[in-house]
């Protein structure tokens, strides 16, 4: 991204079409950034669902977006981004066409679940952007569900990167001597942390590097981590499939516990009836095949048990006709044994039709479709998702990747019981399907449904049900989040809409959202940046961008290199050289945003996790330097090589020259004047203490010393 020019000043504003719960929140969200805001709504609502909403914006326009008299109005010319977020996503795609030939350098950034549709208005628009806001919390959602130390999940280049939160117990290996910067490795940067039970701090970097790690303590880190392998769960399925785990079952097997089985399933006669149809017949068909045979075996000795047994079947299936016909038997058969021969077809004629009806019924149900069958209901210690629409689906798949037993209930009756197959599934009444789903034994309940007052009711059920349970709660008003955060307070509260609209916020500014996840009540954006010439970015090392902006870097790109995880601070970050007319990432949207057609330049790139506060410091170019307010002394180096090592690590680390590094160094004792945020010093002198140079941390009202470069 870039500061803006003295020539674009004059696109000052930013427009929000659709003042819906999720227009209202991205209004919320861009005024974090001190931005003017102009909105348009098709009427003049009565009531706001976020207080005191017209008080932040600067204009109200009432009007059809799609109109070019009520965009000209809203004084488009002038504005920089249009968050386009009605409810309707024919009105969108309108609207962005219409702002497009009205401003060709207005950035567009559209609600919309159409991706084929979003990529040709991208690829024909440019400086276009789409987000469906129903899937972007999605993964909120599901890591909230897991209730574990998982915050986030997510890959980026290839690489697969996780936040974790850790609380370090007496035995954790983290707490034998080890001191806080230790835990930052290629791998793994720490985020927040907290002790002696205290809240987690609000900002990145609020620790101090040196302080010993004990047990109690709280730390978030994000590090790269792999897909997690199957899970005990899939291994039990393996088990069970073994044939020695049968014979075992076999064994176990004794008459007490089938008498209980069977007493069970004629107890439930209301929800196995057919069933129960099914197991009469059968067992009558075979009292019958066995009266059969034993007659017509006593009836003639001579006759082998097998042709007795063949001369029932063939009575069972309708062959009284076969049998007796005109058919002389070699051996005689009386007429009582006629009689009964007769009774036993008919017999088997009617409970062979039912048992023919009963099949028929069951391939019918199943629409001739040869389907896999739902695994049967998890018993504890699983996830209940209570709602499959959009939301419901996407967190269900996310958490079927984590592979986590879950079971879905919907409450819709034209639900298309297809999807997602591998996943148990209750639908009906809601108090039935709470009580089928296990509730009271449950790990989590996430309730994702698109009522809002039906996901608070099924909030205060399962809360009453299982008061240890995660509980999730997806909610769209502010207010209600407030108000059932404070009623539920072990509950996870999420407003879909308030986390959704940072992340549209965030792309105004030209940002790409890649990812976003939830800590300390907070959402975190990871973002990508791509340095050009006029960039409030371009020129500073890595630690500059991150102590004086509040951000954390975790990826560098750098055209024909590697990608580096969890990149070295002391990385300048620049604008590289390239062909002109060539782009290296075949962004229309940049060129457009540009506007001058041409592409920029192989320039670096980055990621970094960030909040909106820290996004903000970054466009408005206004990092926070009254943090940096550290030197560092330095009193001797205690031999010639150290000399020259320090020197280096001076360089690298404090950004200044070599030759006024050199310098330095050949005139100790000094105090380097240059300051430095706490974090940056503190490293320096760690350095400088592996290189056997003396030195100690000052604050700048303190400076010791009387040489300095």
């Amino acid at each position: 991204m870039r500061y803006t020019t003295k020539s674009e000043k004059s696109l000052d504003k930013f427009l929000v079409c659709g003042l819906g719960g999720l227009g209202q929140h991205c209004v919320v969200a861009l005024k974090k950034f001190e931005v003017s805001v102009i909105a348009i709504d098709k009427i003049q609502p009565q009531d706001w669902e976020i207080p005191n909403l017209a008080d932040l914006w600067d204009d109200l326009v009432i009007g059809d977006c799609r109109q070019i008299n009520i965009l000209q109005q809203a004084k488009i010319q002038q504005c920089r981004a249009a968050i386009i977020v009605t409810s309707n996503e024919q009105v969108n795609a309108e609207t962005a066409l219409v702002v497009r030939k009205l401003n060709p350098q207005t950035r567009l950034v559209v609600r919309s679940s159409k991706q084929n549709l979003n990529e040709l208005l991208s690829e024909h628009l440019g400086n276009f952007v789409a987000f469906e806001p129903t899937q972007l919390p999605a993964s909120t959602f599901a890591l909230a569900a897991l209730g574990t130390e998982t915050l986030g999940f997510f890959n980026i280049e290839g690489e697969w990167l996780r936040v974790v939160k850790r609380v370090l117990s007496p035995g954790d290996r983290w707490c034998y001597g080890r001191l806080l910067h230790e835990l930052n490795t290629h791998t793994r940067k720490i985020l927040y942390i907290s002790s002696d039970g205290a809240s987690l701090s609000e900002s990145f970097y609020e620790w101090e590097p040196d302080t010993p790690i004990k047990p109690g303590d709280t730390i978030v880190y994000i590090e790269a981590t792999k897909p997690s392998a199957p899970t005990s769960e899939k291994l039990a399925r393996n088990i069970e499939r073994n044939p020695w785990h049968l014979l075992r079952r076999l064994k176990r097997f004794n008459w007490l516990s089938f008498k209980q089985q069977i007493a069970e399933f004629w107890r439930k006669s209301d929800e196995n009836q057919l069933q129960q149809v099914w197991v009469a017949c059968l067992i009558i068909v075979g009292f019958l095949l066995l009266v059969g045979t034993v007659l017509y075996q006593l009836n003639n000795p001579k006759m082998s048990l097998i042709d007795s047994f063949f001369v029932s079947a063939m009575l069972l299936l309708g062959g009284f006709g076969d049998l007796f016909g005109g058919f002389d038997f070699e051996f005689p058969v009386s007429v009582w044994l006629r009689f009964i021969s007769l009774g036993i077809t008919i017999a088997g004629t009617v409970l062979v039709g039912i048992l023919y009806s009963f099949l028929t019924e069951r391939l019918l149900t199943a629409r001739f479709q040869l389907s896999k069958r739902r695994p049967p209901i998890p018993q504890k210690d699983h996830v209940v998702v209570v709602g499959l629409g959009r939301v419901g689906q996407r967190v269900v798949a996310l958490l079927q990747e984590y592979k986590q037993p879950l079971v879905g209930i919907t409450l819709n009756t034209d639900f298309d019981t297809t999807i997602l197959p591998e996943m148990p599934l209750i639908a009906g009444s809601l108090k039935e399907s709470l009580a089928k789903a296990n509730l009271n034994t449950a790990k989590s309940v996430v309730v994702v449904t698109d009522e809002e007052m039906l996901n608070l009711e099924i909030g205060l059920m399962a809360y009453d049900a299982n008061p240890g349970c995660h509980l999730v709660i997806r909610t769209t008003g502010q207010g209600l989040s407030e108000n059932l955060a404070r009623l539920l307070p072990s509950a996870q509260v999420l407003s879909a809409y308030a986390v959704a609209a940072e992340a549209f916020a965030g792309a105004a500014f030209g940002e790409e959202i890649i990812h976003l996840f939830r800590v300390n009540q907070k959402t975190i954006l990871v973002t990508e940046y791509q340095i050009e010439a006029d960039d409030t970015l371009n020129g500073l090392l890595l630690s500059e961008v991150a102590y004086g902006y509040g951000v954390v870097p975790i990826l560098y790109i750098k055209e024909q290199e590697a990608p580096k995880l969890m990149p070295s601070e002391d990385i300048r970050l620049s604008v590289g050289d390239a062909p002109k007319g060539s782009h290296p990432r075949g962004d229309g949207a940049e060129r457009s945003a540009r506007g001058d057609g041409q592409s920029p330049a192989f320039a670096d790139r980055m990621v970094v996790l960030a909040t909106t506060n820290g996004l903000r410091r970054i466009e408005h170019g206004t990092n926070n330097s009254m943090l940096k307010s550290w030197q560092v002394h330095v009193e001797r180096a205690l031999t010639a090589e150290a000399v020259f090592e320090g020197a280096n690590a001076i360089t690298r680390i404090s950004g200044c020259s070599l030759t006024m590094a050199r310098n330095f160094m050949n005139n100790l004792p000094g105090t380097l004047h240059s300051p430095l945020y706490k974090h940056q010093a503190q490293r320096l002198i760690r350095e400088l203490s592996k290189s056997q140079v003396i030195a100690r941390l000052v604050p700048m009202t303190a400076q010791q010393g009387t040489d300095s470069i």
